[in-house]
């Protein structure tokens, strides 16, 4: 018998803030990471990213998507316990461009796949 662990932090992607009440309600505690602007969640992490696309190696993102900036910035309050601890994070993204971009960063952005997957 073989077995495997992942140990990345699941990510569920959902596009309006009723799904998102309900899979928050649901399951061990999450982060939120949100299509600008963010959504005050109290005692949750928040972040937010833009999903309008930027010019190749921009100052802000050097070339990176913005999803996956935001899930940096979750990622490193988590370790340094600036945050409390979450074991997912649920992204609201409500625009096809806003899904686009946590899916890219999911599946073509090295740092974010190495630290999350789809869940």
């Amino acid at each position: 018998m073989a077995w495997t662990l992942d140990a990345r932090i699941p990510l569920l992607l959902v596009e309006d803030e009723a799904a998102l009440d309900r899979v928050l309600a649901d399951g061990p505690p999450a982060a939120v990471l949100a299509e600008a602007p963010a959504l005050p969640r109290p005692h949750r992490a928040v972040e937010a990213f833009a999903a309008e696309a930027h010019v190749a190696a921009c100052s802000c993102c050097n070339g990176r998507p913005a999803a996956a900036v935001a899930l940096d910035r979750l990622f490193q309050a988590r370790v340094r316990g600036h945050c409390a601890w979450f074991e997912r994070v649920v992204a609201l993204a409500a625009s096809a461009a806003g899904r686009a971009q946590v899916l890219a960063a999911l599946s073509g952005d090295a740092v974010t796949a190495a630290r999350f997957r789809p869940g």
